[in-house]
Protein backbone atom coordinates (compact mmCIF):
# COMPACT_ATOMS: atom_id res chain seq x y z
CA UNK A 1 0.00 0.00 0.00
CA UNK A 2 1.40 3.72 -0.65
CA UNK A 3 2.03 6.00 1.70
CA UNK A 4 2.10 9.12 0.87
CA UNK A 5 3.53 11.77 3.80
CA UNK A 6 2.33 15.17 4.66
CA UNK A 7 4.87 17.92 5.65
CA UNK A 8 4.62 19.59 8.61
CA UNK A 9 1.37 18.23 9.74
CA UNK A 10 1.63 16.19 13.09
CA UNK A 11 0.51 15.23 16.60
CA UNK A 12 -1.15 11.79 17.74
CA UNK A 13 -4.71 11.35 19.08
CA UNK A 14 -5.26 10.13 22.38
CA UNK A 15 -5.11 6.02 21.13
CA UNK A 16 -1.65 7.11 19.88
CA UNK A 17 -2.07 6.85 16.05
CA UNK A 18 -0.45 9.77 14.35
CA UNK A 19 -3.21 9.95 11.82
CA UNK A 20 -2.41 13.52 10.70
CA UNK A 21 0.75 12.65 9.53
CA UNK A 22 -0.36 9.92 6.69
CA UNK A 23 -2.94 9.51 4.03
CA UNK A 24 -3.05 5.98 2.90
CA UNK A 25 -4.24 5.09 -0.73
CA UNK A 26 -7.39 2.78 -0.50
CA UNK A 27 -8.22 4.75 2.56
CA UNK A 28 -7.88 8.49 2.37
CA UNK A 29 -8.04 10.04 5.66
CA UNK A 30 -8.42 13.84 6.49
CA UNK A 31 -7.95 14.71 9.89
CA UNK A 32 -10.63 11.25 10.48
CA UNK A 33 -12.35 11.63 7.84
CA UNK A 34 -12.18 8.59 5.20
CA UNK A 35 -13.97 8.02 1.56
CA UNK A 36 -14.21 4.09 1.03
CA UNK A 37 -18.22 4.44 2.38
CA UNK A 38 -18.50 8.07 -0.31
CA UNK A 39 -16.19 6.68 -2.97
CA UNK A 40 -16.54 3.07 -3.20
CA UNK A 41 -19.74 2.77 -2.22
CA UNK A 42 -20.82 4.32 -5.58
CA UNK A 43 -20.04 0.76 -7.44
CA UNK A 44 -20.33 -1.15 -5.03
CA UNK A 45 -24.02 -0.96 -3.25
CA UNK A 46 -26.94 -1.51 -4.99
CA UNK A 47 -28.89 1.39 -7.25
CA UNK A 48 -29.80 3.81 -4.75
CA UNK A 49 -33.41 3.40 -3.56
CA UNK A 50 -34.80 1.51 -0.62
CA UNK A 51 -37.96 2.89 0.87
CA UNK A 52 -39.24 6.66 0.86
CA UNK A 53 -42.19 8.59 2.51
CA UNK A 54 -44.78 10.92 1.65
CA UNK A 55 -43.00 13.41 -0.53
CA UNK A 56 -39.92 11.41 -1.82
CA UNK A 57 -38.24 11.52 1.50
CA UNK A 58 -35.78 8.54 2.86
CA UNK A 59 -36.41 6.75 6.18
CA UNK A 60 -33.57 7.01 7.80
CA UNK A 61 -31.66 6.79 12.19
CA UNK A 62 -29.67 8.86 14.21
CA UNK A 63 -28.04 6.73 17.05
CA UNK A 64 -26.61 8.54 20.14
CA UNK A 65 -24.46 6.13 21.82
CA UNK A 66 -23.75 8.01 25.89
CA UNK A 67 -20.48 6.71 25.93
CA UNK A 68 -19.71 4.91 29.81
CA UNK A 69 -23.23 4.33 30.52
CA UNK A 70 -25.94 6.23 32.24
CA UNK A 71 -27.28 5.69 35.53
CA UNK A 72 -30.98 4.69 34.69
CA UNK A 73 -31.96 5.48 38.47
CA UNK A 74 -30.99 9.42 38.36
CA UNK A 75 -32.49 9.91 34.64
CA UNK A 76 -35.44 8.14 33.34
CA UNK A 77 -36.23 5.21 36.59
CA UNK A 78 -36.17 6.80 39.59
CA UNK A 79 -36.91 4.68 42.66
CA UNK A 80 -38.53 7.47 45.03
CA UNK A 81 -39.85 4.90 47.60
CA UNK A 82 -36.01 2.76 47.94
CA UNK A 83 -33.56 3.97 50.93
CA UNK A 84 -31.88 6.85 50.53
CA UNK A 85 -28.56 4.75 49.20
CA UNK A 86 -30.37 3.83 45.96
CA UNK A 87 -33.02 6.64 45.30
CA UNK A 88 -29.96 9.22 45.54
CA UNK A 89 -30.21 13.18 45.69
CA UNK A 90 -32.68 13.99 42.93
CA UNK A 91 -36.36 14.59 42.83
CA UNK A 92 -38.82 13.32 40.32
CA UNK A 93 -40.38 15.94 37.75
CA UNK A 94 -43.91 15.16 36.61
CA UNK A 95 -44.16 15.18 32.12
CA UNK A 96 -46.28 15.32 29.71
CA UNK A 97 -47.12 11.76 29.94
CA UNK A 98 -49.55 11.45 33.38
CA UNK A 99 -48.05 9.41 35.96
CA UNK A 100 -44.53 9.61 34.76
CA UNK A 101 -42.11 11.12 36.24
CA UNK A 102 -38.03 12.09 35.49
CA UNK A 103 -35.20 13.19 36.99
CA UNK A 104 -34.94 16.95 38.08
CA UNK A 105 -32.48 17.67 35.61
CA UNK A 106 -34.53 16.93 32.05
CA UNK A 107 -37.38 19.42 32.32
CA UNK A 108 -36.81 19.99 28.68
CA UNK A 109 -37.45 15.58 27.95
CA UNK A 110 -40.38 15.88 30.46
CA UNK A 111 -42.06 18.95 28.19
CA UNK A 112 -41.43 16.47 25.68
CA UNK A 113 -42.06 12.98 26.76
CA UNK A 114 -45.34 12.46 24.66
CA UNK A 115 -42.95 12.61 21.58
CA UNK A 116 -40.59 9.69 23.49
CA UNK A 117 -40.82 6.41 24.24
CA UNK A 118 -38.73 5.26 27.38
CA UNK A 119 -37.70 2.11 27.71
CA UNK A 120 -36.86 1.09 31.36
CA UNK A 121 -35.94 -2.70 31.12
CA UNK A 122 -33.40 -2.99 28.33
CA UNK A 123 -31.92 -6.64 29.11
CA UNK A 124 -28.99 -8.34 27.69
CA UNK A 125 -26.66 -6.17 27.80
CA UNK A 126 -23.20 -7.41 29.28
CA UNK A 127 -21.04 -5.59 32.07
CA UNK A 128 -18.90 -4.57 29.09
CA UNK A 129 -17.59 -1.01 28.37
CA UNK A 130 -17.75 -1.03 24.25
CA UNK A 131 -19.97 0.62 21.86
CA UNK A 132 -19.88 -3.14 20.08
CA UNK A 133 -23.33 -4.78 21.42
CA UNK A 134 -25.20 -0.76 20.52
CA UNK A 135 -23.58 -0.92 17.35
CA UNK A 136 -23.57 -4.14 15.80
CA UNK A 137 -25.59 -6.63 18.50
CA UNK A 138 -22.63 -8.45 19.35
CA UNK A 139 -20.15 -8.46 22.24
CA UNK A 140 -16.97 -7.18 21.23
CA UNK A 141 -15.13 -9.97 21.23
CA UNK A 142 -17.16 -12.37 19.23
CA UNK A 143 -17.99 -8.98 16.61
CA UNK A 144 -14.15 -8.53 16.45
CA UNK A 145 -13.24 -12.50 15.71
CA UNK A 146 -16.09 -13.05 13.59
CA UNK A 147 -16.09 -9.60 11.41
CA UNK A 148 -20.07 -8.57 12.65
CA UNK A 149 -20.57 -5.50 11.17
CA UNK A 150 -21.79 -1.87 12.50
CA UNK A 151 -25.47 -1.45 11.99
CA UNK A 152 -24.71 1.51 9.76
CA UNK A 153 -22.92 -0.43 7.46
CA UNK A 154 -25.63 -3.57 6.92
CA UNK A 155 -27.59 -0.38 6.48
CA UNK A 156 -25.28 1.35 3.58
CA UNK A 157 -25.40 -2.42 2.17
CA UNK A 158 -28.62 -3.27 1.97
CA UNK A 159 -30.01 -0.08 0.56
CA UNK A 160 -27.09 2.00 -0.97
CA UNK A 161 -27.27 5.76 -1.09
CA UNK A 162 -30.17 7.99 -1.55
CA UNK A 163 -28.20 10.07 -3.80
CA UNK A 164 -24.97 9.27 -5.05
CA UNK A 165 -23.04 12.34 -3.92
CA UNK A 166 -24.37 11.59 -0.45
CA UNK A 167 -22.77 8.48 1.66
CA UNK A 168 -25.27 6.02 3.55
CA UNK A 169 -23.79 6.04 6.92
CA UNK A 170 -22.10 9.12 8.71
CA UNK A 171 -20.27 8.41 11.96
CA UNK A 172 -19.61 11.36 13.66
CA UNK A 173 -17.63 9.46 16.86
CA UNK A 174 -14.50 10.93 17.70
CA UNK A 175 -11.35 8.74 18.31
CA UNK A 176 -11.81 8.25 21.92
CA UNK A 177 -8.94 7.07 24.51
CA UNK A 178 -10.74 4.08 25.85
CA UNK A 179 -10.75 2.63 22.17
CA UNK A 180 -13.39 0.49 23.13
CA UNK A 181 -15.67 3.03 23.04
CA UNK A 182 -15.08 3.73 19.15
CA UNK A 183 -17.40 3.02 16.17
CA UNK A 184 -17.01 0.03 14.65
CA UNK A 185 -16.73 -0.79 10.88
CA UNK A 186 -17.96 -2.69 8.17
CA UNK A 187 -16.02 -6.30 8.84
CA UNK A 188 -17.03 -8.88 6.75
CA UNK A 189 -19.60 -6.34 4.51
CA UNK A 190 -15.81 -5.23 3.30
CA UNK A 191 -14.21 -1.78 3.61
CA UNK A 192 -16.33 -0.16 1.41
CA UNK A 193 -19.26 0.07 3.63
CA UNK A 194 -17.48 1.09 6.28
CA UNK A 195 -18.87 4.93 7.61
CA UNK A 196 -17.45 8.15 6.19
CA UNK A 197 -16.02 9.40 9.17
CA UNK A 198 -16.23 13.11 10.55
CA UNK A 199 -14.87 14.73 13.56
CA UNK A 200 -13.73 18.58 14.65
CA UNK A 201 -11.11 19.34 12.25
CA UNK A 202 -13.05 18.31 9.18
CA UNK A 203 -16.03 20.25 10.09
CA UNK A 204 -13.14 23.45 10.26
CA UNK A 205 -12.06 22.33 6.83
CA UNK A 206 -15.72 21.75 5.40
CA UNK A 207 -16.88 25.33 6.70
CA UNK A 208 -13.80 26.76 4.77
CA UNK A 209 -12.34 28.46 8.04
CA UNK A 210 -9.25 29.64 7.63
CA UNK A 211 -6.22 27.47 7.13
CA UNK A 212 -2.84 28.32 8.34
CA UNK A 213 -0.38 28.59 5.76
CA UNK A 214 2.01 25.92 6.74
CA UNK A 215 -1.23 23.39 6.85
CA UNK A 216 -1.88 25.04 3.15
CA UNK A 217 1.28 24.47 1.82
CA UNK A 218 0.98 21.00 2.93
CA UNK A 219 -2.47 20.43 1.28
CA UNK A 220 -0.58 21.89 -1.99
CA UNK A 221 2.57 19.43 -1.47
CA UNK A 222 0.06 16.30 -1.44
CA UNK A 223 -2.03 16.82 -4.32
CA UNK A 224 1.56 17.64 -6.16
CA UNK A 225 2.78 14.17 -4.80
CA UNK A 226 -0.60 12.68 -6.72
CA UNK A 227 0.14 14.44 -9.32
CA UNK A 228 3.41 13.28 -9.73
CA UNK A 229 2.79 10.04 -9.15
CA UNK A 230 -0.18 9.98 -11.98
CA UNK A 231 2.41 11.08 -14.64
CA UNK A 232 5.15 8.85 -13.28
CA UNK A 233 2.81 5.74 -13.51
CA UNK A 234 1.09 4.94 -16.51
CA UNK A 235 -1.87 2.12 -15.65
CA UNK A 236 -5.20 2.15 -15.87
CA UNK A 237 -5.65 0.57 -12.28
CA UNK A 238 -3.68 4.23 -11.25
CA UNK A 239 -5.32 6.23 -13.17
CA UNK A 240 -8.85 4.73 -11.98
CA UNK A 241 -8.02 5.48 -8.37
CA UNK A 242 -6.45 9.05 -9.45
CA UNK A 243 -9.51 9.81 -10.50
CA UNK A 244 -11.68 8.64 -7.26
CA UNK A 245 -8.92 10.74 -5.19
CA UNK A 246 -9.64 13.94 -7.19
CA UNK A 247 -13.26 12.97 -6.31
CA UNK A 248 -12.48 12.34 -2.92
CA UNK A 249 -10.65 16.30 -2.35
CA UNK A 250 -13.92 17.81 -4.28
CA UNK A 251 -16.22 16.91 -1.70
CA UNK A 252 -14.38 18.52 1.12
CA UNK A 253 -15.24 21.62 -0.25
CA UNK A 254 -18.31 20.56 -2.88
CA UNK A 255 -20.41 17.69 -1.88
CA UNK A 256 -23.86 17.80 0.22
CA UNK A 257 -22.66 16.74 3.31
CA UNK A 258 -20.38 19.69 3.66
CA UNK A 259 -23.55 22.11 2.89
CA UNK A 260 -25.01 19.67 5.92
CA UNK A 261 -22.28 19.95 8.18
CA UNK A 262 -22.05 23.98 8.13
CA UNK A 263 -24.13 25.34 10.55
CA UNK A 264 -23.49 29.14 9.24
CA UNK A 265 -26.71 27.75 7.23
CA UNK A 266 -28.76 27.55 9.96
CA UNK A 267 -30.70 29.78 11.90
CA UNK A 268 -28.52 31.08 14.77
CA UNK A 269 -32.27 30.92 17.10
CA UNK A 270 -31.98 27.55 16.03
CA UNK A 271 -28.80 26.62 16.99
CA UNK A 272 -28.78 28.09 20.23
CA UNK A 273 -32.02 25.79 21.10
CA UNK A 274 -30.05 22.71 20.36
CA UNK A 275 -26.91 23.73 22.50
CA UNK A 276 -23.60 24.36 22.03
CA UNK A 277 -21.55 22.28 24.61
CA UNK A 278 -17.32 21.59 23.37
CA UNK A 279 -15.77 19.23 20.67
CA UNK A 280 -13.55 18.81 23.96
CA UNK A 281 -13.53 15.41 24.76
CA UNK A 282 -14.98 13.98 28.39
CA UNK A 283 -12.89 11.90 30.70
CA UNK A 284 -11.63 8.66 27.97
CA UNK A 285 -15.00 8.86 26.57
CA UNK A 286 -16.94 11.56 23.99
CA UNK A 287 -17.10 14.58 24.31
CA UNK A 288 -20.75 16.78 24.68
CA UNK A 289 -20.96 19.03 21.70
CA UNK A 290 -24.25 19.38 20.96
CA UNK A 291 -23.32 20.92 17.35
CA UNK A 292 -23.72 17.37 16.17
CA UNK A 293 -26.76 16.61 17.35
CA UNK A 294 -28.17 19.62 14.33
CA UNK A 295 -25.82 18.33 12.20
CA UNK A 296 -26.79 14.84 12.51
CA UNK A 297 -30.36 16.05 11.96
CA UNK A 298 -29.21 17.94 8.68
CA UNK A 299 -27.31 14.74 7.32
CA UNK A 300 -30.30 12.81 7.43
CA UNK A 301 -32.27 15.65 5.72
CA UNK A 302 -29.39 15.89 2.69
CA UNK A 303 -29.96 12.32 2.09
CA UNK A 304 -27.90 10.24 4.88
CA UNK A 305 -29.64 6.90 5.94
CA UNK A 306 -27.57 6.43 9.28
CA UNK A 307 -25.48 8.62 11.47
CA UNK A 308 -23.84 7.40 14.62
CA UNK A 309 -22.96 10.09 17.56
CA UNK A 310 -20.94 9.41 20.78
CA UNK A 311 -22.36 11.69 23.41
CA UNK A 312 -20.80 12.34 27.20
CA UNK A 313 -18.93 10.32 29.28
CA UNK A 314 -21.47 8.71 31.98
CA UNK A 315 -19.09 6.12 33.82
CA UNK A 316 -19.74 7.30 37.07
CA UNK A 317 -17.82 5.41 39.60
CA UNK A 318 -17.40 8.39 41.91
CA UNK A 319 -19.36 12.08 42.26
CA UNK A 320 -22.17 10.50 40.12
CA UNK A 321 -24.52 13.44 41.54
CA UNK A 322 -22.35 16.14 40.62
CA UNK A 323 -21.09 15.22 37.37
CA UNK A 324 -24.83 14.61 36.67
CA UNK A 325 -26.14 18.01 37.94
CA UNK A 326 -23.52 19.58 36.12
CA UNK A 327 -24.02 17.42 32.32
CA UNK A 328 -27.31 16.63 32.40
CA UNK A 329 -28.81 20.08 31.65
CA UNK A 330 -26.79 19.79 28.25
CA UNK A 331 -28.40 16.48 27.53
CA UNK A 332 -31.76 17.36 28.37
CA UNK A 333 -31.02 20.38 26.05
CA UNK A 334 -29.57 18.87 23.15
CA UNK A 335 -31.78 15.56 22.99
CA UNK A 336 -35.44 17.22 24.07
CA UNK A 337 -33.97 20.22 20.50
CA UNK A 338 -33.25 17.19 18.08
CA UNK A 339 -36.96 15.68 19.23
CA UNK A 340 -38.77 18.54 19.05
CA UNK A 341 -36.52 19.84 15.40
CA UNK A 342 -37.88 16.84 13.76
CA UNK A 343 -41.42 16.84 14.73
CA UNK A 344 -40.87 20.82 13.77
CA UNK A 345 -39.56 19.41 10.07
CA UNK A 346 -42.23 16.99 9.68
CA UNK A 347 -39.73 14.78 9.76
CA UNK A 348 -41.02 12.47 12.96
CA UNK A 349 -42.49 9.35 10.65
CA UNK A 350 -39.05 9.01 8.78
CA UNK A 351 -36.59 9.40 11.16
CA UNK A 352 -35.53 7.01 14.06
CA UNK A 353 -33.82 8.64 17.24
CA UNK A 354 -32.11 5.87 19.29
CA UNK A 355 -30.19 7.19 22.87
CA UNK A 356 -28.85 4.64 25.14
CA UNK A 357 -25.75 3.33 26.53
CA UNK A 358 -23.98 0.08 26.66
CA UNK A 359 -25.23 -0.41 30.54
CA UNK A 360 -27.19 1.17 33.20
CA UNK A 361 -25.28 1.75 37.07
CA UNK A 362 -25.79 0.11 40.45
CA UNK A 363 -28.68 0.74 42.73
CA UNK A 364 -26.73 0.83 45.64
CA UNK A 365 -24.36 4.30 45.70
CA UNK A 366 -20.89 3.63 46.33
CA UNK A 367 -18.46 4.79 48.95
CA UNK A 368 -16.85 7.40 46.50
CA UNK A 369 -20.90 8.74 45.97
CA UNK A 370 -20.83 7.04 42.76
CA UNK A 371 -22.68 3.88 40.94
CA UNK A 372 -20.64 1.08 39.28
CA UNK A 373 -21.41 -0.64 36.32
CA UNK A 374 -24.77 -2.50 35.97
CA UNK A 375 -25.81 -4.61 33.29
CA UNK A 376 -29.08 -6.58 34.39
CA UNK A 377 -31.31 -3.48 33.37
CA UNK A 378 -30.60 -0.38 32.10
CA UNK A 379 -32.58 2.62 29.93
CA UNK A 380 -33.54 3.60 26.81
CA UNK A 381 -34.82 6.13 24.44
CA UNK A 382 -36.74 5.87 21.16
CA UNK A 383 -38.15 8.12 19.04
CA UNK A 384 -39.77 9.40 15.60
CA UNK A 385 -39.87 6.54 13.02
CA UNK A 386 -43.61 6.14 12.88
CA UNK A 387 -43.50 4.66 16.15
CA UNK A 388 -45.92 4.55 18.73
CA UNK A 389 -44.53 7.05 21.36
CA UNK A 390 -45.65 9.01 24.51
CA UNK A 391 -45.26 5.69 26.58
CA UNK A 392 -43.54 3.59 29.16
CA UNK A 393 -42.28 -0.04 28.10
CA UNK A 394 -40.80 -2.22 31.23
CA UNK A 395 -40.25 -1.98 34.77
CA UNK A 396 -37.87 -2.52 36.70
CA UNK A 397 -38.30 -3.65 41.04
CA UNK A 398 -38.52 -1.65 43.88
CA UNK A 399 -34.33 -0.69 43.28
CA UNK A 400 -34.04 -0.57 40.04
CA UNK A 401 -32.08 -3.75 40.02
CA UNK A 402 -33.72 -6.57 37.88
CA UNK A 403 -36.34 -5.83 34.85
CA UNK A 404 -40.35 -7.50 36.58
CA UNK A 405 -41.89 -6.90 33.46
CA UNK A 406 -42.19 -6.00 30.04
CA UNK A 407 -38.13 -6.45 29.26
CA UNK A 408 -37.30 -5.56 26.14
CA UNK A 409 -34.01 -7.15 24.58
CA UNK A 410 -31.39 -5.16 23.05
CA UNK A 411 -31.29 -6.89 20.32
CA UNK A 412 -34.79 -5.59 19.79
CA UNK A 413 -33.86 -2.30 19.56
CA UNK A 414 -31.69 -2.53 16.77
CA UNK A 415 -34.22 -5.09 15.17
CA UNK A 416 -36.58 -1.99 15.49
CA UNK A 417 -34.24 0.36 13.94
CA UNK A 418 -33.71 -2.21 11.07
CA UNK A 419 -37.78 -2.56 10.80
CA UNK A 420 -38.37 1.26 10.48
CA UNK A 421 -35.73 1.00 7.43
CA UNK A 422 -38.22 -0.92 5.95
CA UNK A 423 -35.63 -3.91 6.47
CA UNK A 424 -36.60 -7.65 7.54
CA UNK A 425 -34.35 -8.10 10.81
CA UNK A 426 -34.15 -11.92 9.86
CA UNK A 427 -33.39 -11.73 6.55
CA UNK A 428 -29.43 -12.07 5.07
CA UNK A 429 -27.05 -9.53 3.17
CA UNK A 430 -23.69 -10.82 1.51
CA UNK A 431 -20.43 -10.19 2.82
CA UNK A 432 -17.61 -9.34 0.49
CA UNK A 433 -17.38 -13.18 -0.55
CA UNK A 434 -20.74 -13.17 -1.27
CA UNK A 435 -21.77 -15.29 1.61
CA UNK A 436 -24.79 -15.02 2.95
CA UNK A 437 -24.66 -12.81 6.65
CA UNK A 438 -27.65 -12.40 8.82
CA UNK A 439 -28.64 -8.82 10.02
CA UNK A 440 -29.13 -10.06 13.60
CA UNK A 441 -29.51 -13.26 15.81
CA UNK A 442 -32.97 -14.87 15.24
CA UNK A 443 -34.23 -14.50 18.74
CA UNK A 444 -33.87 -10.60 17.50
CA UNK A 445 -37.70 -9.03 17.27
CA UNK A 446 -38.77 -5.76 16.59
CA UNK A 447 -40.80 -3.93 19.75
CA UNK A 448 -44.32 -4.92 19.12
CA UNK A 449 -45.89 -2.26 21.49
CA UNK A 450 -43.63 0.34 19.05
CA UNK A 451 -44.04 -0.85 15.41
Amino acid sequence: MLTLRTPGVGGPYCDGIDRRTFLRIGALGMGGLTLPGLLAAEAASPAPGGPRTRGGRHKSVIMVYLSGGLSHHDTFDMKLKAPKEIRGEFEPIATRIPGISVSEHLPKIAAILDKVAVLRAVTGLRDEHSSFQNLTGYPMALAQRDGKPNFGSVIARAQGPVDPRVPPFVDLFPIMQHKPYNSSGAGLLGQAYNPVKVNSEDLAIMRHEVVPPDRSRSRHDLLAQFDQIRRSLDSAPLESMDASYRNAFSVLSTSRVAQAMDLTREDPRLRDRYGHGSARHLGDGAPMWNDQLLIARRLVEAGVRCVTVAYGFWDTHGNNFGHLRKHLPLFDTGISALIEDLHARGLEQDVTVVVWGEFGRTPKINKDAGRDHWAPVSSALLAGGGMKVGQVLGATDAQGAYAVSGQTHYLDVLATIYHNLGLDPHSFIPDKSGRPMPLLPGSARPIDRLV
